[in-house]
């Protein structure tokens, strides 16, 4: 089962990138749609039209930095995650196996699909993370009145 777990653990980093270089994309796409959708508009409009639309845009450009800024910062802490070392304990880049699921420490993304699994990707800075981390196989932890117990550490 551990070696299963540590192939998982390979292909789940990998698509972890994936996910956060799509929404960078997302973010990129939305912020040059958001500059040409307010360039094209100042062609055709004048007056208050023109500025609600500019505004509208610019209201736009400001998500999508925000997202990508968010997106950037989240690729940055990936990066920083090992997945070649092996642990006895929960630490940062650990893929841990509990009673209730499987649990990735690496950054704040949430739920993350890899047929036929589910993973939780979650930060160690969380508060679940955080409960995590020093825990060995066979320990429990309780959270939010759940109790996990502790399979595998990969």
């Amino acid at each position: 089962m551990n070696k299963e777990l540590n192939e998982l653990k390979t292909k789940l980093y990998k698509r972890c990138h994936e996910i956060v270089n799509e929404r960078i994309d997302h973010a990129e796409q939305g912020i040059c749609y958001a500059k040409d959708a307010a360039t094209d508009d100042t062609k055709s409009s004048a007056g208050d039209k023109y500025e609600t639309t500019r505004e509208m845009m610019q209201q736009e450009i400001n998500r999508n930095e925000r997202q990508l800024a968010e997106a950037n910062r989240l690729k940055y802490q990936l990066d920083g995650v090992s997945v070649a070392l092996a642990s006895d304990i929960v630490q940062l880049g650990s893929l841990v196996q509990t009673n209730d699921g499987l649990f990735f420490l690496a950054i704040a993304l949430g739920t993350v699909e890899l047929s036929p699994y589910s993973f939780f990707v979650i930060s160690p800075v969380s508060p679940f993370g955080q409960t995590m981390l020093g825990k060995r196989v066979g320990e429990c932890l309780t959270f939010n009145k759940r109790s996990y117990q502790i399979l595998a550490i990969v």
